[in-house]
């Protein structure tokens, strides 16, 4: 995975527009992850799970990782392309998409977060915000894998 942020193209908006390939990208996370692991996580079958992420890779959001021997057989992961992506103006579905996909991800969770706040700004203190709150999520260092993984999502925009 790399460290860029991706603008997104007209495939990967068109792939991202799926609810099911929302969560796959996500939870592919910066370890990446197998079909087999996937499917678990996301408590579907493979089949379902290859064929999202057959999409993703087509799209350029997902590419073919690390292998690993598993009784005999090989396992491929699968890893994200950029840590994050920019959704631009015409990403409605996958806008709708992602946040549905994280509104069941925060109704399940156990005590999460979830403010809203509308709140006049002006231009300059808006872009300040949006600096502060990039800053903040880039410059936060992932822990081990063995820890658990938390949602995080961060929007400002005008009304």
């Amino acid at each position: 995975m790399t460290d860029d942020t991706e603008r997104t193209t007209p495939a990967q908006v068109a792939a991202l527009g799926h609810p099911m390939r929302s969560r796959i990208w996500r939870e592919v996370g910066s370890e990446g992850a197998t079909v087999s692991q996937l499917a678990n996580r996301l408590v579907t079958n493979k089949g379902n799970v290859a064929h999202h992420v057959k999409v993703l890779v087509a799209a350029g959001l997902l590419a073919p990782g690390r292998t690993r021997t598993v009784r005999g057989g090989t396992e491929q992961y699968y890893v994200t392309v950029a840590s994050r992506l920019v959704l631009d103006d015409r990403a409605t579905d996958a806008t709708l998409a992602l946040l549905g996909s994280v509104a069941e991800e925060i109704a399940a969770a156990r005590e999460p977060l979830l403010n809203h706040r509308t709140i006049r700004l002006t231009r300059r203190q808006a872009d300040a915000l949006v600096r502060h709150l990039d800053r903040v999520i880039t410059e936060l260092e992932p822990a081990g894998e063995r820890e658990a993984s938390y949602g995080v999502l961060v929007s400002v925009y005008a009304r």
